[in-house]
């Protein structure tokens, strides 16, 4: 493709700083259409994003002939749905995380992929991050030595509307986000371990809380290299409790990095504490888009797959086992 054209289906929060305006901002890349059900909204981010089409039906942005990708950024109750029919439809799909509502749903997705043969992509931006790969190189280069342990806390406080049945976040309703905002960024981190580790092979789990979903989970998980995990994310802890950390541990040392607040990456040796301060982009999405559009026109492969993605369902599902 000389220029990758995208339409975005779902064109809500997340599309406007995140990912949208990456896709116009990229190199040989352009955001041709978006869609929203809400005629209003959608014209609204059409006006400010300069974007020359809008939609008010997904099925009508799929079937555009100007539409080369189809980005979903629905939640995740409709994303086998929307990226199956874009598959179908003779187009790459990107697809919002987490991939699916489950580990089925996924492979569902990923078959469709292979009998159109297209491309199956998933919004895991963080392994294109210049501060995971910052993580990668350490542990890759041997700083922490062999890897022994790694250890995940996300502690967050609720907000007002979380037990609020007027005002409930749609992350809250298990029909439309699944298992709350465990299922909404727990994938997160479980992913960039994948990145960083290897394959999580046996994972299990226990939860409780005052939510209908998982407001609090503790998890053991262990990857294909043998080395053993830990998970405690936690979305009613008091506000001093808030903690955002993932420690790898390793025979010579540890790194310790966060994935959602970029605290520094601190590397922990004999020779003392190393700290690395590594910003987010403006647009986190952008650098994962940027290795899209360059598989697309055949000069790169992009590290976040279907097939990647899909693991981390399937260690998600693993952990909600009653």
């Amino acid at each position: 493709m000389k220029t990758v054209n995208w339409g975005i289906v779902g064109c809500g929060n997340v599309c406007e700083r995140k990912s949208g305006p990456a896709m116009y901002k990229t190199p040989h890349s352009a955001l041709a259409a978006v869609m929203r059900r809400d005629a209003e909204k959608v014209a609204d981010f059409a006006r400010r994003h300069n974007v020359p089409k809008s939609y008010t039906d997904a099925a009508a942005l799929i079937a555009d002939p100007e539409v080369d990708i189809v980005y979903v950024a629905t939640p995740p109750g409709t994303h086998r749905e929307l990226a199956v029919q874009a598959l179908e439809a003779g187009k790459p799909v990107y697809v919002e995380k987490p991939m699916a509502m489950n580990h089925a749903e996924c492979l569902e997705m990923i078959a469709a992929a292979e009998k159109a043969g297209q491309k199956l992509f998933v919004a895991y931006y963080r392994r294109a991050l210049l501060y995971f790969l910052k993580v990668k190189e350490l542990l890759d280069g041997g700083s922490v030595g062999q890897p022994l342990t790694a250890e995940v806390r996300l502690l967050r406080p609720e907000r007002p509307e979380d037990r609020d049945p007027a005002r409930l976040p749609w992350r809250l309703r298990r029909e439309v986000g699944g298992e709350g905002y465990f299922h909404d960024l727990a994938p997160h981190t479980l992913d960039i371990l994948d990145f960083l580790l290897g394959e999580i092979t046996d994972a299990r789990g226990n939860r409780g809380g005052f939510y209908d979903v998982a407001d609090t989970v503790a998890a053991s998980f262990r990857f294909r290299s043998g080395v053993p995990g830990t998970g405690m994310w936690c979305f009613v802890a008091p506000p001093s409790a808030a903690e955002d950390s993932v420690v790898v541990t390793g025979r010579k040392g540890s790194v310790r990095f966060s994935t959602f607040d970029f605290t520094p990456v601190e590397l922990v040796t004999a020779r003392g504490v190393e700290r690395f301060e590594i910003a987010p982009p403006e647009h986190i999405q952008g650098p994962l888009i940027e290795t899209i559009v360059r598989e697309l026109r055949g000069e790169g492969v992009c590290p976040s797959t279907g097939v990647s993605a899909a693991r981390t369902s399937r260690v998600m599902d693993e952990i909600m086992k009653e």
